[in-house]
């Protein structure tokens, strides 16, 4: 089978280059057109796509330089290796600038033609692995990529796109596992810093002693084991976005130095006595309350209002049950790509036990045990048999919110009844009749409770 190594434009008005040029370029699999003139060349362009374009600078009436302007300008896509007069270095130069990948001098031998060919399209290779891995990075971290048809997420989602642009901080609470590093990561990739390095630091699992290094870098010699120089994850996301998480974990005196950080927008590396600018958007997060640490005195309240600007609260996936078949259509669809799986469904038996559970570890929970489920599951479709003990002998409980004093039934019952109407109100998004199959009573049942409990979706 004939090797394809793709396809080459050659332009040169010496008629002994081109013909040479096509033959050697052809033995090794390209497959070439030739062009006596610049704006022959062009014309070509114009029609069809070359992966290289092999061109003269210096030619009659229009030359190298000058097609190369006209490739720049419309937007032509391919790569472009100059051909020089021997010694012309400035025209080299010239041509780099202009945006050539590359140039030979003549008079060339055909291997040093090939190889710089190969250079050219290794180049070509790997930009478009990065443009390719760019693309899934941004769809992996855009909103539309976070599973959710709940109310009140949507409403963040909606609130995160409009505070992506700005560079004031944001805030973001929620339990563990709720999808506060992936809100911070699509916050960052929806802003125009989206090129520049987002940067994690969980602030709780960094010795105390490590962390200023961490954060802010430090000289050689600045302690025990600084046997050079470093950056800290400040400079290193200069420009992008620093993610603290758990920042609540911070030292005390360390708060100081973060709040000195966010006025001055400049840090100083530890044994330094100069401080650098820098351009940096803060993002935090914390499983506990920094309001409720501020009033415990432990946490600075005037560090916390400094990154209280934006704050978004992650509701915990129990106040989201809609939101469970949607999950588990996704991570199925995710493991069967990742781990080559073929894994179709869950049964409506195991899907009610997911809805019935009270996912303590909210969304990363249910993630790891479908991942679990699916790796040992013998059948395409998951049953109760293939879930872990916590959640098929799971017993439910319902929070009334009764006082130790209170023992009535009735009033345990109304709040029962209100707290399970309304979660299923939610869950078919207002659709009564499907409520109401959902509640196991009849649509006239479910029309009275609603105008008795006055509730209003």
């Amino acid at each position: 089978m004939d090797v394809d190594n793709g396809t080459v434009l050659i332009i040169d008005d010496e008629e002994n280059i081109r013909h040479m040029l096509s033959i050697v370029l052809a033995k090794e699999g390209f497959r070439c057109t030739i062009a006596a003139q610049a704006q022959e060349g062009l014309e070509l362009l114009r029609k069809q796509s070359f992966d290289i374009v092999l061109c003269d600078v210096n030619m009659p009436k229009m030359t190298g330089l000058d097609l190369l302007a006209h490739i720049g300008q419309e937007g032509i896509d391919s790569t472009v290796i100059m051909i020089t007069a021997y010694g012309s270095v400035e025209g080299a130069i010239e041509a780099i600038q202009a945006g050539a990948y590359d140039y030979i001098n003549k008079p060339f031998r055909p291997d040093e033609v090939l190889l710089t060919i190969r250079k050219a399209q290794e180049r070509e290779r790997l930009r478009r692995e990065n443009r390719e891995l760019r693309r899934q990075l941004n769809q992996e971290y855009d909103f539309s990529n976070i599973v959710s048809a709940d109310p009140k997420m949507q409403s963040i989602f909606g609130m995160v796109r409009k505070i992506a642009g700005f560079k004031s901080t944001v805030l973001i609470e929620g339990e563990s596992g709720t999808g506060k590093e992936l809100i911070a990561r699509a916050l960052h990739h929806a802003s125009d810093r989206a090129e520049k390095p987002f940067i994690p630091l969980n602030c709780g699992a960094i010795p105390e002693h490590l962390i200023e290094s961490e954060l802010f870098g430090h000289e050689r010699g600045a302690f025990t084991d600084a046997v050079r120089s470093r950056n800290g994850l400040f400079l290193e996301a200069d420009g992008g976005t620093l993610f603290l998480d758990e920042v609540g974990e911070l030292p005390y005196s360390l708060q100081v130095k973060l709040l000195r950080v966010l006025q001055e927008e400049e840090i100083r590396r530890v044994g330094s006595d100069k401080s650098t600018k820098i351009d940096v958007r803060i993002i935090t997060a914390n499983i506990a309350s920094l309001e409720e640490l501020v009033k415990k005195k432990e946490f600075r309240e005037d560090l916390y209002y400094r990154l209280n600007v934006l704050p978004v609260r992650l509701p915990p996936l129990r106040d989201r049950h809609g939101d469970i078949p949607l999950l588990v259509t996704h991570f199925i669809r995710r493991f069967n790509a990742r781990l080559g799986l073929d894994i179709e469904s869950v049964n409506e038996e195991a899907l009610r036990l997911f809805e019935r559970y009270h996912w303590p570890g909210n969304v990363r929970e249910l993630e790891h045990t479908l991942e679990r489920a699916m790796i040992l599951a013998d059948e395409k479709v998951l049953t109760p048999t293939d879930l872990p003990g916590k959640i098929t002998e799971h017993k439910p409980t319902y929070n009334v919110a009764l006082s130790e004093d209170e023992l009535s039934i009735k009033k345990a019952t109304y709040r029962i009844e209100n707290d399970l109407i309304r979660k299923a109100l939610t869950k078919t998004k207002g659709n009564r009749t499907a409520a109401a199959k959902l509640l196991e009573i009849s649509h006239r049942a479910l029309l009275y409770k609603i105008k008795e409990y006055e509730i209003d979706l």
